[in-house]
């Protein structure tokens, strides 16, 4: 019961930053009069209908993804309980630390030997960030630059310009260091990380990372063994996950902004969630909301509108997460 109750607490917490947020931001945007004006046709619904597909293609990419890297070892209802418990988790943690680092805890439960899990753990991070990676100078390529943050000649747009530059250059060397580690020299790096955590002031994480180490060495030999398919197949579900992800606003722009273009929306959602992998708030609560509508905001003239759309793109893909999990939370911890 008090295991229920602390992650009951933890769920609360983001929820109210979230809610914070979106009523300071409704009492300055919003209106009765605004909400009246809001067409509620067959397009919108129909638009909220395509984000929650989108949203069902996210998890399905997830189930894919875990049933590639186990070899097909876990059932695709199993599946389905390791990615909601991700999410769940990923929820009410801050996003540097959420559900992809507990997968191996979930995974193990399912029947997966725990050093194994642990390896896929790495994978799953490998193949997130080496996406990221990818994914940007493709986007970047497409679409000029001053699209995607030119939207505001003030220091909110530099400002998002130069973190998200400095999130995007962590990743690209954490996927280095990744790469490296797992795959061209194991050894020699967790040889390295077990010297740099030697010191003083970063001692009382060695432990830590000396598995982290053992962790690159044991995944690179699983990974030097594997062929070129399986990794095809492990970055395409990888990809689908996340292009759903960034798929539900275009779904939501479509109907209740239609003006707005589609691909500069998808561009800025690639944005958001890169700057959201290092929120400092659960789940990303409150950060993403004012985030959204302040970098969204010159696409739609009417401020009540993107504040709607804000609203409904936390519903489908967080706020629907704590819920599942607090309906779940009670038969998780019996089971744990």
């Amino acid at each position: 019961m008090n295991n229920v109750n602390s992650l009951v607490l933890k769920t609360l917490i983001p929820v109210s930053i979230g809610v914070a947020v979106v009523v300071w931001l409704l009492s300055r945007e919003f209106s009765i009069e605004q909400w009246r004006a809001i067409p509620w046709t067959t397009t919108t619904f129909i638009s909220i209908a395509l984000a929650i597909a989108c949203v069902v293609g996210r998890e399905w990419g997830m189930m894919w993804r875990f049933r590639v890297l186990t070899d097909r070892k876990l059932s695709w209802r199993k599946s389905l309980k390791v990615t909601m418990q991700c999410e769940f988790t990923s929820a009410i943690t801050p996003t540097t630390a959420g559900g992809s680092t507990l997968s191996m805890i979930f995974l193990s439960r399912q029947g997966i030997p725990l050093g194994h899990a642990t390896i896929i753990t790495m994978i799953l991070l490998m193949f997130d960030e080496l996406f990221i990676v990818i994914a940007c100078p493709i986007i970047f390529l497409l679409l000029p630059i001053n699209n995607i943050f030119g939207f505001d000649p003030g220091n909110f747009s530099t400002g998002v310009r130069l973190a998200f530059w400095i999130v995007y250059g962590g990743i690209c060397a954490v996927t280095l260091i990744l790469f490296l580690g797992a795959l061209v020299y194991p050894r020699r790096i967790a040889r390295l990380i077990s010297r740099i955590f030697r010191f003083r002031p970063l001692r009382r994480w060695e432990t830590q990372a000396n598995e982290t180490g053992s962790t690159m060495i044991n995944a690179g030999r699983d990974l030097r063994r594997r062929s070129a398919a399986w990794w095809i197949e492990g970055m395409m579900a990888t990809a689908f996950s996340w292009t759903c992800r960034y798929l539900v606003v275009n779904a939501l722009f479509w109907g209740f902004a239609a003006t707005a273009p589609q691909a500069i929306v998808f561009a800025r959602q690639f944005v958001v969630w890169t700057l959201l992998t290092i929120s400092p708030t659960p789940g990303g609560s409150g950060l993403s909301e004012w985030l959204f509508t302040s970098y969204y905001g010159d696409l739609i003239a009417d401020a009540s509108m993107i504040l709607v759309i804000a609203i409904l793109w936390r519903l489908l893909t967080y706020y629907v997460y704590l819920a599942i999990g607090v309906f779940r939370l009670p038969s998780w911890v019996r089971k744990k």
